[in-house]
């Protein structure tokens, strides 16, 4: 029987790191938290990075490539081919305590893989296998709907918005979210090269951002979504990205922190310096600290945050 994508879960208030190669991420996880633990639900791609052992190189200068987990929407949601890497991502999930009971495999795709390298600029070089992959392949019946009404957030971002049929998926799954009183968390993590044209991700990324509760953007998603503009301008934010029912908007400035806006106030926090080495996961691992947090103190909003990890 071929299974596909479903809902995959971070549950409790404990702290995780995957460590992949070139990513460290941290999750909320727990497995085995009781009901009345905070409950954080993600719907996205998780996909096998190949990355570049030598930086500092082109995909095609790359003498040879390092498997490492990958996928944006806090690492645990999951869509998987039945082939050996989307059992990894299975038993690495649950050698780490995560739930990844909304694992589901499918036999017709594969898992996505994605090739990445360091260039020498320090910008990231990203190549994908994608078509179709396990996670494109989603119907609606296949929707783990109790977690989903279950969750204290429904954390998502824009890859799974690219392809039918896991588009309506993905807007019936933040429909049951929202009715059942969660709140909508959004990483737009824009992958341009997933995209037909840039028109179609601007369109697609913005199509749906009127109705997250919870909004985290770079700088440089900043400067795409608005077709230019300055993203270190305040008016820019508050007049073409805030919108009326938004509880908390996060940009993130790498090794200068982030700044946020609610409606009540705005302010910045700074980072914690240091060398970089690789940047790659550094906003999921963002994002998991960010609703770790607000899962388990929704006064945050209220009274702001004083530190960016």
């Amino acid at each position: 029987m071929a299974g596909k994508l479903t809902t995959g879960n971070i549950i409790g208030i404990e702290k995780l790191h995957i460590v992949g190669g070139a990513e460290d991420r941290t999750a909320i996880t727990n497995g085995n938290a009781a009901k009345n633990k905070p409950l954080v639900v993600c719907f996205g791609e998780l996909l096998i990075d190949f990355v570049s052992t030598v930086r500092g190189v082109s995909l095609a200068g790359a003498p040879a490539f390092k498997k490492a987990p990958g996928g944006a929407p806090a690492n645990v949601a999951v869509g998987v081919g039945d082939d050996e890497f989307g059992y990894m991502f299975a038993d690495i999930l649950k050698q780490n305590n995560v739930d990844n009971s909304g694992i589901r495999f499918d036999r017709i795709a594969r898992t996505v893989l994605a090739f990445v390298t360091l260039k020498a600029d320090g910008e990231r070089e990203f190549m994908f296998f994608r078509h179709p992959s396990a996670d494109m392949r989603l119907h609606e019946s296949e929707l783990n709907t109790n977690l989903i009404k279950q969750a204290n957030i429904f954390h998502y971002g824009s890859i799974s918005l690219i392809e039918e049929p896991c588009k309506s998926v993905h807007l019936a799954a933040m429909n049951i979210a929202k009715k059942s009183g969660s709140m909508l968390s959004y990483d737009p993590n824009l992958r341009l090269p997933l995209w037909p044209l840039p028109e179609a991700a601007r369109k697609g990324i913005m199509s749906i951002w009127d109705q997250s509760d919870i909004i985290k953007v770079s700088e440089d998603e900043i400067t795409f979504l608005t077709g230019g503009d300055d993203p270190y301008d305040d008016n820019v934010v508050m007049k073409k990205l805030f919108h009326p029912n938004i509880k908390l908007l996060v940009v993130t400035e790498g090794l200068e922190g982030c700044r946020y806006y609610t409606k009540a106030f705005k302010s910045r926090v700074p980072g914690i310096k240091d060398k970089p080495v690789d940047t790659t996961g550094a906003g999921d691992a963002f994002v998991s600290g960010l609703l770790n947090s607000l899962a388990s103190d929704s006064k945050l909003f209220q009274h702001g945050v004083t530190r960016s990890n």
